[in-house]
């Protein structure tokens, strides 16, 4: 939480006071900027039951060194993806009981699972069962530290996702659960511009999540197309992004409209490049109760995120599909599982959702995978804007909310940018179809 309260709880009066009236102490936690160093300390590689995963020349790759001295890892592996019955879980918890104190504030735990198999029950209840109990400790943690679980069947193909996991770029990603499948992708010599070269289009981005993901890419190597209702409130988007060395171009388009898509696509491959990167975030709010609601406020949210991001998707994937390589990524939400006041909202972003699913399955076989990011409270114009519709202050608001996530801070727009950048990477091919809560904790 960027903000006073985080400021105030950094000194000893503050510390006092909110504990004395048990309010969040929230961790002021790393993220990543070019060239930055990693998270402080070393890496902690445990083992639960039998597994035949080959994780140590992985595991160096991640810029942590495996031979921790300091007694306060910044990062623990458990590799548990050969837990085979219920009764090897006491491994699980055995062998992190002992460690999960002492790893160090911003610190990672990853568990490694393994896909359940329908033809061995007891394997399929015990390796479901980490799902739980990463998602229970992910809540209990504390000090900033993240707990999420990876279910593979090979060690290299989750390279890219280990990566992410026991980054910085994580920070707010936390008991959350990724497949990833049996692959053998080439890891980026340059971990920092992994993509560099390709075009990537973001829409919604002129400001917030949309702003912060268009300079994400930008900084990774990516032209970018910022994309926006407004051409002319891309601006310091663009100015962004030109000032630090990198290419982009301010483009005005309603993505509901067929044939300001079509227009606007091609443009962006005349000038920049086919766009083999879309970053589905354009979005609008129109809340109200269902029996408030009118039937404008409905069609304009569904228009804007789900008939937007079809328009786009499918203007792009022709380029994609010709370069046999393409990343999509649509934006849902936390308001997915369900939120009041917001039917049509929580109605469209869960639509994305299977949107997303289906699009992976079908653009799998010509080298594009899409992905959904689901943020949970992120300090943006629209949360800023949702307070004062409530009558709250902006910071009471937020730390009001912050009293609900695990990480006891909410989000920054470059939180989410940064799992979007991962889903777009080029060691990221076979991560597919999945949907990643950015929500800094698991959600109910």
């Amino acid at each position: 939480m960027a903000d006073r309260y985080l400021s105030f709880t950094g000194t000893a009066s503050g510390r006092f006071l909110t504990r004395r009236l048990g309010l969040p102490q929230p961790a002021a936690l790393r993220r990543w900027s070019p060239g930055a160093p990693g998270l402080d300390g070393g890496l902690l590689h445990l083992t639960a039951g039998t597994s035949g995963l080959d994780l140590a020349p992985v595991l160096a790759r991640t810029g942590l060194g495996t031979d921790d001295a300091t007694g306060r890892p910044a990062a623990v592996v458990l590799d548990a993806a050969g837990i085979r019955d219920v009764e090897g879980l006491a491994e699980v918890h055995a062998a992190l009981h002992p460690v999960v104190r002492s790893v160090a504030a911003s610190g990672r735990i990853v568990v490694l699972g393994a896909p359940l198999d329908p033809a061995d029950h007891h394997q399929a209840a015990a390796q479901q069962a980490l799902e739980g109990f990463v998602r229970s400790l992910g809540k209990e943690i504390g000090r900033g530290r993240t707990v999420n679980l990876v279910r593979l069947t090979d060690a290299p193909a989750a390279e890219s996702t280990l990566r992410f996991l026991l980054s910085p770029r994580s920070a707010y990603v936390s008991g959350q659960v990724i497949e990833v499948g049996a692959h053998q992708p080439v890891a980026p010599d340059d971990g920092d511009r992994p993509l560099a070269g390709r075009t990537a289009l973001v829409t919604g981005a002129a400001r917030g999540i949309g702003a912060a993901t268009a300079v994400r890419l930008a900084a990774e190597g990516r032209a970018v197309a910022v994309i926006d209702l407004d051409e002319a409130a891309c601006k310091d988007t663009v100015e962004k992004i030109t000032a630090a060395g990198g290419r982009a171009v301010a483009v005005g388009c309603d993505v509901s409209d067929e044939a300001q898509v079509e227009a606007a696509v091609a443009r962006i491959a005349e000038e920049l490049g086919a766009p083999t990167i879309l970053v589905n975030n354009a979005g609008v709010l129109r809340d109200n109760l269902l029996f408030k609601m009118s039937v404008s406020d409905w069609d304009t949210v569904m228009n804007v995120h789900l008939r937007g991001a079809f328009l786009m998707s499918r203007a792009c994937q022709k380029h994609m599909v010709d370069a046999g390589f393409g990343r999509i990524v649509n934006l849902s939400s936390s308001s997915a599982l369900g939120n009041r006041g917001q039917i049509n909202y929580s109605a469209a972003k869960a639509g994305l959702q299977g949107f997303t699913k289906t699009l992976a399955k079908e653009l799998g076989k010509f080298g594009v995978t899409a992905n959904a990011v689901a943020p949970g409270f992120i300090a943006t114009e629209m949360t800023k804007a949702t307070a004062e519709r409530v009558g709250m202050g902006f910071e009471d608001f937020k730390a009001a909310a912050a009293t609900q996530i695990p990480v006891n801070r909410v989000g920054e727009p470059e939180d989410v940018a940064d799992a979007i950048a991962f889903f777009t990477g080029e060691a990221a091919g076979f991560v597919s179809g999945q949907v990643l809560y950015v929500a800094g904790g698991p959600l109910d």
